[in-house]
């Protein structure tokens, strides 16, 4: 059987200001703005009050699962702007002491498991990097953007062609938060 009506709503905190312009969602906060397109969905989204309401009237299987979609990430759009997130990575070495720097747009890991020249790991957008001792830590308002540094961060690392329960140098993400520490 087939639904009516596939709905979810998203309540908007003080201090946000949400902007709706067809299915192009625009999210201001204390922290920054974030911009968002759907127009690849097929849904209604508006603005009532304090809420932003998406749904999609008859829809199928993958149009219902749509509608959850466009609506976690607006809801990770409005903690981006509030709260904004956080990545921790670990560096790991037995025996080569790794070194970590920024380097304009990159980030530069040298002396991997004792090799010549450094790796290099994008970053994506604007996020903030910070090295503190053993520890590699991600920022910024966008999860997609700062997820996805953190994990060039720790693909750059990962060892090939060898066990990986023997060799375990990297760095590895051991922490995820909502926030941003200075």
């Amino acid at each position: 059987m087939r639904l009516l009506k596939a709905e979810k709503t998203i309540e908007i905190p003080e201090g946000v200001d949400v902007t709706i312009n067809g299915r192009v969602v625009t999210v201001s906060g204390e922290k920054g703005t974030l911009t968002r397109d759907f127009s690849h969905a097929s849904l209604l989204i508006h603005k009532e009050n304090q809420l932003i309401k998406i749904q999609s009237n008859w829809p199928r299987k993958r149009e219902a699962a749509t509608v959850g979609t466009v609506g976690s990430h607006i809801r990770n759009m409005i903690i981006g702007v509030t709260k904004g997130f956080t990545y921790k990575l670990k560096i790991v070495f037995s025996h080569f002491p790794i070194n970590v720097k920024v380097e304009g747009p990159n980030v530069e890991i040298a002396n991997f498991t004792g090799e010549r020249s450094p790796r290099s790991a994008k970053i994506v957008g604007d996020t903030k990097i910070s090295v503190q001792s053993e520890d590699v830590i991600v920022q910024g308002v966008n999860l997609e953007k700062v997820s996805q540094t953190a994990a060039n961060i720790e693909q750059a690392t990962k060892v090939k062609n060898k066990d990986p329960r023997v060799f375990l140098d990297g760095l590895y993400v051991y922490e995820r938060l909502e926030g941003m520490e200075t």
